[in-house]
């Protein structure tokens, strides 16, 4: 149990340090935003993902990733009848 605790608080700790961070390494976007290392590999490999490289090292800037991972919003059921309100009213 103490064990556990212990580990919850490392991980609020790299949070806390995160948020001040502007550029991010591979294990930053790992903690942040939960993806695994393989898949963050394959996602620059795909470039699908924003990310600099250096040598072999991986950056990211997490302005960029915020932005990239709101990219593609569903709009709420509400948004979604209103929208289609305005377009039956429109014709």
């Amino acid at each position: 149990m103490e064990e556990k605790v212990l580990q919850e608080l490392a991980e609020l700790k790299a949070l806390t340090l995160l948020a001040a961070k502007n550029t991010l390494t591979l294990d930053d976007v790992v903690l942040l935003y939960g993806f695994s290392r393989s898949t963050i590999y394959k996602m620059t490999s795909a470039k699908a993902i924003p990310h600099y490289r250096r040598g072999k090292m991986l950056f990211f800037d997490k302005a960029e990733l915020d932005q990239w991972a709101k990219a593609n919003r569903i709009n709420t059921e509400d948004e979604a009848q209103q929208a289609a309100l305005a377009y039956c009213l429109g014709k």
